[in-house]
């Protein structure tokens, strides 16, 4: 599993309980979400690409559908970073984002009808997939919020 913040609180602002900055709890660790650890497989279609997320482990997969279900259909977007540092990140505005459910994971499929939206796609598709294969480390998400992450 890997952590991911999303707390909106401010920086240095302390909260109702005045106990710690950020969170505004009395615990560090809210504002933090368990994101499932997933084998990424990227694919071009004719008219897009695929991302399959698959996970060994039953409940952090149950999570990850969990997550996705809850979230479709809004935007996707994902993350690339090496070393913890982030390197690429692309919105995935120019096409329709459908999210499948599989038997060990999920798979997002991004397509358009428009000849150049398409090309966008498939280059993100091959940017990704360069990237993933380099070692790199990639965070899906559905409306900015972490559903998976893991590598290739």
């Amino acid at each position: 599993m890997m952590m991911e913040r999303t707390g909106m609180s401010t920086p240095g602002m302390m909260g109702s309980m005045g106990t710690t900055p950020m969170t505004g709890t009395g615990s560090p660790m809210s504002g933090m979400v368990m994101v499932p650890r997933c084998t990424f497989k990227v694919e071009r279609t004719d008219k897009g690409m695929k991302i399959t997320c698959t996970c060994s482990d039953k409940m952090a997969c149950t999570m990850m559908q969990n997550l996705c279900t809850a979230l479709q259909g809004g935007m996707c977007s994902y993350c690339v970073m090496m070393n913890g540092m982030m390197i690429c990140c692309c919105n995935l505005t120019m096409g329709m984002c459908k999210c499948d459910m599989t038997k060990d994971g999920m798979s997002i499929t991004c397509t358009s009808g428009d000849k150049a939206c398409c090309e966008m796609i498939h280059a993100c598709e091959g940017s990704l997939s360069t990237m993933l294969q380099a070692g790199c480390t990639c965070c899906l998400m559905m409306n900015n919020t972490p559903v998976c992450c893991g590598c290739s």
